[in-house]
């Protein structure tokens, strides 16, 4: 198909604008890897912007052979894995729960789960709430208060409404119970959305740092990334990464005089980046089916 002058100008404009935009995001990331790989003195001197001048793989070694943020990795490994897993459980249980239409007082509680979506109580409240809960510094306070979302459950359930009312009907009449129909035919279907909103979950639980800043006052129960949020605003290595002596002992000869602030950091933000970024392809499709599919059907 021929495509008329204005067309073709205007297929160029997009392509355009998705280069820039794509520039846009990827130079900041490639900007900050090509810090921390770079010998931390010399990019003090300024002109590393997208490839290392001086290559150095020592600015890694110093921040994973550092048992601050070592303990802080798997404070958020931790969190990510049980959050995500408890995040779909209560998820897919409410949502299942809900897409019966003869449960009574249905309507009612979808208006109550509605209502939190809209209005939230604020921040002093919620404190309050998690300290008469016990879970002010705590592990789980990362994990039980963002268990259960609305809007994922709201998702959820469009999702479950789209499933066909004859394969449940089939299943009850074979004998099968509620659990049973939620394992051998909800789950089985529900995977790429699960897969979606675990992706979201998961990143949600990986990205957060304000929970360990403000729930949080036991320096061995904060997570990478609220360590990263007081790396950043640091100003002095050690008062992050220990005392000299700790940073002494990871240091080679000379290489200790080679280490700045700005190249740790950058360092810091790599190591909290790049896993989440490589689980992302393996879910892509599950995620796109997922999200469109949750959309669309009802």
């Amino acid at each position: 198909m021929k495509l008329s002058a204005s067309e073709r100008t205007g297929q160029i404009l997009i392509i355009v604008l998705l280069s820039l935009l794509c520039v846009s995001v990827l130079y900041p990331f490639l900007y900050m890897l090509a810090i921390s790989l770079n010998v931390g003195s010399d990019a003090a001197n300024g002109g590393v912007y997208l490839w290392p001048r001086k290559f150095t793989l020592y600015n890694f070694e110093v921040v994973l052979g550092n048992a601050v943020i070592q303990h802080a990795y798997l404070i958020t490994i931790l969190r990510t894995m049980i959050g995500t897993i408890a995040g779909l459980l209560v998820t897919l249980l409410a949502a299942f729960g809900l897409s019966y239409r003869g449960l009574p007082l249905r309507g009612t509680l979808l208006g109550y789960v509605l209502i939190t979506m809209l209005f939230s109580g604020g921040l002093i409240p919620f404190y309050i709430q998690l300290y008469n809960l016990s879970l002010v510094n705590t592990f789980w306070v990362y994990v039980i208060p963002s268990a259960f979302s609305a809007w994922n459950m709201f998702v959820m359930l469009k999702f479950l409404q789209g499933i066909p009312d004859a394969l449940i009907e089939s299943a009850e009449l074979d004998g099968a119970g509620p659990l049973r129909v939620l394992v051998s035919v909800v789950v089985p279907l529900s995977q790429p959305m699960l897969a979606a909103l675990g992706l979201f979950v998961a990143v949600m639980h990986w990205n957060d740092w304000f929970a360990g800043a403000f729930f949080v006052s036991d320096q061995n129960l904060i997570p990478v990334q609220t360590f990263l949020q007081h790396l950043l605003s640091a100003q002095d290595i050690s008062t992050v990464l220990g005392s000299n002596n700790n940073i002494e002992s990871l240091a080679r000869g000379s290489m200790l005089e080679n280490i700045t602030l700005m190249s740790i950091k950058m360092a810091t933000v790599m190591i909290s980046a790049i896993p989440i970024l490589c689980v992302y392809p393996f879910l892509q499709r599950y995620f796109v089916k997922g999200v469109l599919i949750g959309s669309v059907k009802g």
